[in-house]
């Protein structure tokens, strides 16, 4: 494994991010109060966590929302029983709603406040190490945000601050405005990027790269369609995922061309399409660790391989030819 600083900190975290949204309790339903029905309930969940480890992966990431706090829960209680604290980095979000009443979702001071504590509650543990913003609050002044996760952080509670997907110019104002106030910035990009979504590069990429802030992207493997070819397996999770369906469906066919080129590179390689896919990304510099989920045993020891896996010039070209521009999707 490969460690690397998050953004232009001093935080060490693998090359491959272990996405946390897999594990927690499972919904009879599609999705039902935060809970998807392909999600892993925790005995089915703990030997990938204890695989992560065993890959040395120490780079954790879930939400408070996923499962409705169980995913942290169940997150929590392996790494107290399997792994030093310090040895590890437990990064977690907010932002989505907790509670069916005015004040259980957002980012407000009193739901930062709140759900902060909630969620040190589930993990058990004093301090998260990173601590993000899940979405882009349109309620709340970003300055009444900002201001709170300052706090948490001269509190002790957090040790850095991250933001997901949004638009450049809001990131690029909330750095502003911390530089500005002299709060603390936030120190990485939790994004939505892939062979498949490549809107990112157009405006967040270069912020980032600008920046000197950390790239963490989600669904680096597109809900699982650049692990195999093309509709050739229909998963659980991709008969349930309508959140999945509505990111990829609109440019189907040049979507199939990007993923034949990834199956045909992969073929000629002799390595499963997940490697190449993240082979691809983990070729960018911006880019610090891919948050990759797992409900296989191959699944973690695939991506870990694919640190290793060195695409030519002339490969990482074919991967990207067939790209077209997608709608701009992920912020909701």
């Amino acid at each position: 494994m490969e460690y690397v600083n998050l953004g232009k900190t001093g935080l060490k975290v693998s090359r491959i991010c272990l996405g946390c949204m897999t594990y927690g309790a499972p919904a009879t339903g599609e999705v039902k109060g935060g809970r998807h029905a392909w999600v892993l309930n925790e005995e089915e969940s703990q030997p990938f966590f204890r695989q992560a480890l065993e890959l040395g992966i120490n780079f954790f990431d879930t939400a408070n929302v996923y499962s409705s706090g169980v995913s942290e829960e169940v997150l929590g209680r392996f790494l107290k029983a399997h792994a030093r604290r310090e040895a590890v980095v437990v990064a977690t979000k907010l932002w989505g709603v907790m509670r069916e009443e005015p004040n259980g979702r957002g980012l407000s001071r009193k739901a930062i406040f709140y759900e902060l504590d909630q969620s040190l509650r589930r993990l058990q543990t004093d301090y998260v190490d990173l601590y993000q913003i899940h979405r882009w609050d349109y309620e709340t002044p970003i300055e009444e945000t900002l201001e709170a996760l300052h706090d948490v952080v001269k509190a002790g509670k957090v040790r850095y601050i991250g933001a997901s997907s949004m638009y450049a110019w809001q990131f690029t104002k909330a750095l502003y405005l911390a530089n500005l106030h002299g709060w603390t910035r936030f120190v990485s990009m939790q994004n939505h990027y892939n062979l498949l979504y490549r809107e990112e590069e157009r405006e967040m990429l270069p912020v980032c790269q600008s920046e000197g802030i950390g790239v963490i992207p989600w669904s680096p493997l597109a809900r699982g369609r650049l692990t195999r070819p093309w509709q050739s397996e229909a998963t659980k999770r991709f008969a349930t995922d309508q959140f999945g369906k509505s990111l990829y469906g609109s440019t189907e066919e040049a979507d199939r061309r990007v993923v034949d080129n990834v199956g045909e590179i992969a073929k000629k390689r002799g390595v499963p399409h997940a490697q190449v896919a993240l082979a691809w990304m983990i070729s960018k510099p911006v880019i610090t660790a891919p948050i990759v989920g797992a409900t296989k045993p191959n699944h973690l020891p695939d991506a870990v391989a694919a640190v290793s896996v060195k695409l030519t010039p002339e490969e990482i070209a074919a991967l990207e030819e067939q790209y077209t521009p997608h709608p701009v999707l992920g912020f909701n």
